[in-house]
């Protein structure tokens, strides 16, 4: 599915249940009165979200503007006026909660990606995403993801394999399950192996994977698993990932770091829209 049909089905969703069959409160405002709004990000944050703001009004009015004063993933220090909207009354009024909310939740995954960016800059480890989504924004989120700098782990289920430890179990162990993977991996389909110790990393390696995910391990281990693994996989640590532990764990090597706190532990960005008097 292409972004440009996700956002249609994100905003036509977020439109129906919150304007229902029609806004109670629009016939208070004159039908066809022109209004101009402006919204101000009133925290520190790095701004997304901005084609969804946009479909929202131009949803309800084909005519609507929307001109940004700042592009797509910028920071902004608190107070920024972000943008201008102009339009029908009514439009803007009915659409207005439904793009700030695309825009306070898709700037929160933003902001958040890009704060373990920073910390992990210098290294060679990137930032990645997990399946770890909001229900239905899985596409807006891990938009948002790299808009903030990081990167994206696999979309689903259907365009990558990662064994974890239920299917370890249900398999009979790393190499029966690499085996089995091997045999089963369509085209294009990327495998990665999840491992708790590092014996079962020696055992993944002896097996032939090539991408391995490092589980809830310490620095110290995990130091020990790049030393390990040499240029024979790249490694992905997971787990417990904190803006305070994130720079010790790049600093061991590893490739990748995937954090779900990205996309599940959201705090939305303070967005204001006020009409002009």
């Amino acid at each position: 599915m292409d972004l440009a049909s996700e956002i249609e089905r994100n905003v036509a969703g977020a439109l129906a249940e919150d304007v229902g069959d029609g806004d109670a409160t629009a016939p208070l405002t004159p039908a066809g009165k022109p209004a101009v709004a402006h919204v101000t990000c009133r925290q520190d944050a790095v701004v997304c979200g901005q084609p969804w703001f946009d479909a929202c009004f131009r949803k309800l009015d084909a005519n609507a503007t929307v001109t940004w004063l700042v592009k797509e993933g910028a920071k902004v220090a608190a107070g920024t006026r972000v943008c201008t909207v102009k339009g029908e009354a009514r439009a803007l009024l009915a659409a207005e909660r439904s793009g700030i909310n695309f825009l306070q939740t898709l700037s929160a995954v933003a902001t958040a990606t890009r704060k373990l960016v920073d910390a992990a800059a210098g290294t060679r480890a990137k930032i990645v995403d997990t399946r770890k989504t909001l229900p239905g924004l899985r596409y807006a989120q891990k938009y948002a993801v790299r808009a903030g700098g990081g990167a994206n782990h696999r979309m689903g289920l259907y365009d990558a394999m990662l064994i974890k430890e239920n299917h370890l179990a249900a398999l009979g162990g790393v190499r029966q399950a690499l085996a089995q993977a091997k045999k089963a991996a369509k085209p294009g389909v990327w495998v990665q192996i999840e491992v708790e110790n590092l014996d079962q990393l020696r055992e993944a390696l002896d097996a032939g994977a090539t991408m391995i995910l490092l589980d809830n391990m310490s620095v110290e281990t995990m130091a020990e698993a790049v030393k390990i693994a040499g240029t024979r996989a790249e490694l992905e640590a997971s787990g417990g990932i904190t803006l305070q532990n994130v720079r010790s764990i790049a600093e061991t090597g590893v490739h990748r770091i995937s954090s779900g706190t990205l996309t599940k532990d959201v705090k939305a960005v303070d967005f204001s829209m006020r009409f002009e008097a």
